[in-house]
């Protein structure tokens, strides 16, 4: 879904040109023929809207026959005019809007509104357009007639009215005022669709939810519902899922890189593999001299890793736990652990919400001293993308298959994101940090988030920017572990810190996965370093990053790429700002919401366009 909001009133001269457009699936509004006499109100709003049922703006329980009674309940009640409050604060139609919703959404006191400036964040803020109550009557209300800047204004006498000094001058202000009434009439026809689709979307996912992840129904039609844990668990009890994980060369390298080089870390730690899966990660754990490492998996395929441990005659070094990590207790007297290392992202990063899991295990075992995590730091990167490939594919290729339309297949893509490989030549800017996630501090209420972003085009010419792309860079800093420091104490890494790019034919495994089973190299120290050296270089530890994005060799996470129903025409320069929301999905806690709210300033322009909204899950 992709809504359109005109210039904010500050970077467009008339606000009472603003316009509110939907784009989706459904098609345009329909345009309806006015008469050419003298318009007023109740022209382009029935009777019939005057009249129906309007609940009070503070009285949830109170509901009044008209718009009119609701109106005065609340001025002698509460002593609040919403049409007084409207004319002190010079709203706009998006303006009082967003005041309606705030009122009935955040439920202020009067004496509060009675403090308005009409600068608050909530008149600017798009989530105030989204009425609180199903085709709220006090939303198609116009409370004033204002004059715009380009008018005369109303004289103070009424009955000596300003007079046209021609009738060309008549004929304009005729015609502004004409296509005045027309815009809102539209505006109100646009915002009324918005409302039906939201409503509409809503009341039936409350009825009945499509068979996916989290619910099917059966041949009776009577809906089986599916806890998410279930499905999600059940989906890693399949081998191909940890076969593709396994051989994904940027991936485990990675985390043998940390692991196998930092003995000093793990020599004697005790350690929890969080999500285990087929154990690998307690296996290079176990080599690189942990003293006891347990290995954490609700799904079938914590069997597996039993008999790989047993397999690797490392049966005495770890342990495998079959079930959650919010539910077991450590064997063996332990509740505290030095390390916890765990590969919990997914698509986008957060799909699947396998991060909650990490931080409860942190919260509950983590050595309050300051125990390592393994990664410690995982960043959020937005880039803008030409995009024409995943285009075409997705989109392109429906316009004529064998010389039909089948265009009707591609309206749903933009609903949704596309896990995909972008090529590198088809990044156009430099990336921007969306969420910074320091795991040693983040709280699971911090993974929903809104957060604003900035992306200017660097396309030496002038192209089509048809995606937002969202990867993820990882790191491990190593800190340190050590009899008289204890452990050190994983910092965050400022934005400047670099991740590592791995291109095709690096040698990714060289000196970290022996075969054959041979063991480790020994590194041989430097000639002439001291022991003060090498102890600062151990406290000081290595860090390890990978990076999931385009410039980066593929890994199975690939891209998240954000198609737009209208791409950006854009050149170098051209700025695309705005802000990126994402939480988790309420039909299915293991699914993400993300909505993009963007404005394009093009290079010389001294302000941004309209607003554009696009909604997305991903699944």
């Amino acid at each position: 879904m992709s809504i359109r909001f005109a210039t904010p009133l500050d970077t467009q001269g008339d606000s009472d040109n603003a316009s509110l457009q939907l784009s989706s699936s459904s098609g345009d509004s329909e345009d309806n023929d006015y008469p050419e006499e003298d318009n007023n109100f109740d022209d382009w709003v029935s009777d019939q809207a005057l009249n129906r049922p309007c609940r009070s703006l503070f009285d949830e329980e109170k509901d009044f026959p008209s718009i009119d009674e609701a109106l005065r309940y609340d001025q002698s009640t509460h002593g609040f005019s919403l049409a007084e409050t409207c004319t002190r604060l010079n709203l706009d139609l998006h303006q009082r809007i967003r005041l309606i919703n705030y009122i009935r959404k955040d439920k202020p006191t009067p004496s509060q509104l009675s403090s308005l400036t009409g600068k608050e964040p909530f008149f600017t803020s798009d989530e105030y357009l989204l009425p609180v109550i199903e085709d709220d009557p006090l939303l198609q209300l116009d409370l004033d007639d204002d004059w715009s800047d380009d008018e005369s204004p109303p004289t103070a006498n009424p009955q000596q009215p300003n007079e046209p000094t021609d009738l060309a001058t008549a004929v304009r202000r005729i015609r502004h005022l004409e296509e005045k009434l027309s815009q809102a009439q539209k505006d109100l026809a646009d915002y009324r669709n918005i409302v039906s689709q939201k409503v509409d979307v809503a009341r039936f996912a409350e009825i009945v939810s499509e068979p996916g992840p989290s619910s099917s129904l059966t041949k009776d039609g009577v809906d089986d519902v599916r806890d998410d844990d279930s499905h999600y668990f059940q989906s890693y009890g399949e081998i191909d899922i940890h076969a593709v994980m396994i051989n994904d060369k940027v991936r485990t390298s990675s985390y043998a890189s940390f692991i196998l080089r930092n003995p000093h870390l793990f020599e004697n730690a005790i350690v929890l593999d969080v999500g285990c899966g087929t154990g690998i990660l307690s296996l290079f754990a176990a080599k690189s001299g942990a003293k006891h490492v347990y290995a954490v998996d609700a799904s079938d395929i914590a069997e597996k890793a039993e008999k790989i441990v047993q397999a690797n005659e490392l049966s005495d070094v770890i342990t495998v736990i079959r079930g959650k990590v919010e539910e077991i207790s450590l064997p063996d007297g332990n509740t505290h652990v030095d390390i916890i290392i765990s590969e919990w992202m997914g698509y986008a990063l957060l799909y699947e919400s396998m991060l909650d899991s990490v931080l409860r295990a942190r919260d509950r075992f983590l050595s309050p001293n300051g125990g390592i995590l393994a990664p410690s730091q995982c960043r959020m990167m937005l880039v803008l993308c030409e995009g024409n490939e995943t285009y075409k594919d997705r989109v392109g290729s429906w316009n004529d298959v064998y010389g039909f339309d089948l265009s009707e297949m591609a309206k749903e893509v933009y609903d949704n994101a596309i896990v995909d490989i972008v090529s590198p030549e088809s990044v156009v800017s430099s990336p921007c940090i969306i969420k910074d996630l320091h795991l040693r501090t983040i709280a699971p209420r911090q993974l929903d988030f809104k957060s604003p972003f900035s992306l200017t085009c660097t396309s030496p010419k002038r192209t089509k920017i048809h995606a937002f792309v969202l990867y993820f860079d990882t790191f491990f800093v190593a800190g340190h572990r050590d009899d008289d420091d204890g452990v050190g104490e994983q910092q965050p890494l400022d934005p400047s810190v670099p991740v590592t790019i791995v291109k095709e034919g690096d040698p990714l495994l060289a000196e970290i996965w022996p075969v054959g089973g041979k063991s480790l190299p020994k590194r041989r120290a430097s000639m002439g370093s001291s022991a003060w050296k090498a102890k600062e270089n151990k406290k000081k530890g290595k860090l390890t990053s990978f990076s999931t994005g385009p410039l980066s060799h593929p890994t199975h996470w690939k891209q998240t790429v954000f198609l737009l129903r209208e791409p950006i025409a854009a050149e170098e320069g051209t700025v695309v700002s705005g802000t990126f929301s994402c939480k988790k999905n309420e039909g299915n806690s293991r699914e993400l919401d993300v909505e993009i709210h963007y404005s394009v300033r093009h290079f010389g322009a001294s302000s941004p366009g309209e607003t554009v909204v696009q909604i997305y899950t991903v699944r």
